[in-house]
């Protein structure tokens, strides 16, 4: 397997799918394609006519966006847990997966992923406030069904855990509001081995996109 991303600073997205094929136990193949360059302009459309990464890449089969990698890995590798065992719980992971896909566009838009930048609050204060408010429902929700099964949504790190990891860097990178129970999750999130080393990883980049710098 071959898993096209772009900067691990800043794409969220790649994160995604980075973390849910690494939960798969399953090598593959890592290409980092920089963002905003000549160099991804001509490289990606030799990969996926979306022009977008993540990218996996599984023999013949190509699959692009990163709900579509997880739910592909999901099924490719079914022992590596990456949804709950409970239809009913399963469902709520998908769920709030898919909400955050299709939605918050204030949260991800005004406050991008930024591994590299200093705590601090955003200087212009844009209102994601609904956004905000949402995502800590989700958590506090989550952590409360399943409290008692783990650190994580829904017990153990899973595909819900992959989708939110990119946002509680953005509540710690900007210094968004979290009570005691999200601020727990949000550290243990932080602290998850797979994390560690994806933020290694971007602590060596050199690459600066001006678009998702917020001073």
């Amino acid at each position: 397997m071959k898993l096209v991303i772009g900067n691990k600073t800043y794409s969220s997205w790649s994160l995604r799918a980075w973390l849910a094929a690494r939960l798969t136990g399953h090598p593959f193949e890592e290409v980092l394609v920089p963002l905003d360059t000549p160099e991804f302009a001509s490289q990606i459309r030799e990969i996926t006519p979306a022009a977008r990464v993540p990218v996996l890449i599984d023999d013949d089969v190509t699959v692009w966006d990163s709900l579509a990698i997880i739910e592909y890995l999901a099924e490719r590798f079914p022992d590596a847990g990456l949804w709950p065992a409970g239809r009913a719980v399963r469902a709520h992971a998908r769920a709030i997966c898919a909400e955050f896909h299709s939605g918050f566009s204030d949260l991800r838009g005004h406050y991008p992923m930024n591994l590299r930048r200093a705590p601090a609050l955003h200087p212009a204060r844009p209102d994601a406030s609904r956004d905000i408010e949402r995502v800590r429902e989700i958590w506090r929700a989550c952590r409360s069904a399943h409290a008692g099964e783990g650190d994580f949504l829904f017990g153990a790190f899973s595909a819900a855990d992959c989708f939110y990891a990119p946002v509680v860097t953005r509540f710690l990178t900007y210094l968004l509001p979290m009570d005691e129970t999200e601020h727990a999750y949000a550290e243990a999130v932080m602290a998850h081995p797979l994390m560690r080393e994806w933020r290694a990883s971007a602590a060596r980049e050199t690459w600066v996109l001006s678009a998702e710098e917020v001073d």
